[in-house]
C-alpha cells in the first residue's frame, strides 16, 4: 500500500495504514525539511499520539523531497529558543525516546545536526543511496542537546564520532552502513518499501516483547546516566552563555576545582529554571556568532 502524497499545508504529515504501520513525514521540501518551533511541537505530538494508538504497531519516519531533515530553520532560530524548550510535550526527541513502538527512520537525503539527532532517536535506520549525515553543531558553537554527543560514539566509535562532529564532515550512506549507523542502504525509489518490509516483519512477532524493545538491546546500562551528563554539559554551556551576554566575568582562577564545581551546580539549576529573558540572551549570543560566519548552504 502506497503512502499518499502529503498536502503542502501539512508540514508534519501522519498516515495510518490498516496493517499497523504508521508513517510520519516531515513535509517542508523547499526548505530541506528544516524545523520551525511549531513543526517540532507537531512532530512531538504526532509521535505521542501514535504511541498511544493501539492500532499502530510500528512507526516509519521520513522526509519529503531530497532531505530527511536539515536541522533547525536558521531563519526562524530565534523562535526555537523562546519559551520552555524543555517541555517534553513539544520535544520530538523526548517523545521518540519515550515511545514504546519501534520507530524506523527512512533517511531519504540530508540528515543534518538536529535532523541527525532525530535520526539517532530512531530504533532502526534505512537510508537511500543519496542520504548524508552531518553534525554542524561545532560551526555554530552550540552543544548537542538531543543525544548526539552520547549516542553517536556508541554506534560508530569515539574516534569516528569525534571526526564527524569536529570536522562537520558529510557521512555518506555507504560509509554509514559500513560503520553500523544504518541497517540498510537502498535505491531512493525502494526506501519506503524496504522500511515497510521491516515494519511488517516486526508486526508478525509478539507485541508485548516488541514493546519492551528498550530492554532487549541496551548497550551497557549507562546511557541514561550519560544522557543526564549531556544535559548537564548543555546546562554548563547555557550558563556560560548567560555569563558572556550579561558581562558577568568569572573569577580569574578558572582551575579552581571548587569554583568549577559551584559553576556546574549553578548551571544545572539554571537549566532547570531558565527564564524567557535568559533564553533571549542565549538567542542574541547565537545570532551574534552566526552573523559573523558564512551562512551554510544547507
Amino acid at each position: 500500500m502506497e503512502v499518499p502524497l502529503p498536502p503542502p499545508e501539512k508540514l508534519i504529515f501522519v498516515h495510518r495504514q490498516p496493517n499497523g504501520v504508521a508513517y510520519v513525514i516531515i513535509n517542508r521540501p523547499k526548505s530541506l525539511n528544516s524545523l520551525t518551533r511549531s513543526m517540532m511541537g507537531d512532530l512531538a505530538k504526532a509521535i505521542k499520539s501514535l504511541d498511544s494508538d493501539n492500532s499502530v504497531r510500528v512507526i516509519i519516519l521520513s522526509g519529503s523531497g531530497r532531505a530527511f531533515c536539515s536541522g533547525v530553520d536558521l531563519t526562524t532560530a530565534e523562535d526555537v529558543f523562546k519559551g520552555d524548550v524543555k517541555d517534553v510535550e513539544t520535544d520530538p526527541v523526548a517523545q521518540m525516546e519515550r515511545c514504546k513502538k519501534p520507530i524506523i527512520g527512512a533517511i531519504n537525503g540530508f540528515a543534518v545536526t538536529a535532523g541527525f539527532e532525530i535520526a539517532l532517536a530512531c530504533d532502526l535506520l534505512v537510508a537511500s543511496e543519496e542520504a548524508k549525515f552531518m553534525d554542524t553543531h561545532a560551526r555554530f558553537g552550540i552543544f548537542p542537546s538531543w543525544g548526539l554527543s552520547q549516542k553517536l560514539s556508541r554506534i560508530i566509535g569515539p574516534s569516528r564520532a569525534r571526526e564527524v562532529s569536529l570536522t562537520a564532515m558529510a557521512v555518506t550512506a555507504e560509509q554509514a552502513e559500513r560503520w553500523g549507523l544504518v541497517n540498510h542502504v537502498v535505491e531512493g525509489s525502494e526506501l519506503l518499501k524496504k522500511a515497510r518490509q521491516i515494519a511488517e516483519a516486526i508486526i508478525k512477532n509478539n507485541e508485548d516483547l516488541v514493546l519492551r524493545k528498550d530492554e532487549m538491546h541496551f548497550v551497557d546500562g549507562t546511557l541514561p546516566s550519560s544522557m543526564t551528563e549531556e544535559r548537564k554539559n548543555k546546562a554548563f554551556w547555557l550558563w556560560m552563555v548567560s555569563l558572556e551576554t550579561s558581562k558577568i566575568g568569572p573569577p580569574s582562577d578558572l582551575n579552581s576545582h571548587f569554583y568549577l564545581y559551584q559553576l556546574q551546580e549553578r548551571a544545572h539549576e539554571y537549566y532547570a529554571g531558565m527564564t524567557k529573558e535568559q533564553f533571549k540572551k542565549m538567542q542574541e549570543f547565537i545570532a551574534g556568532r552566526s552573523s559573523k560566519k558564512t551562512p551554510s548552504k544547507l
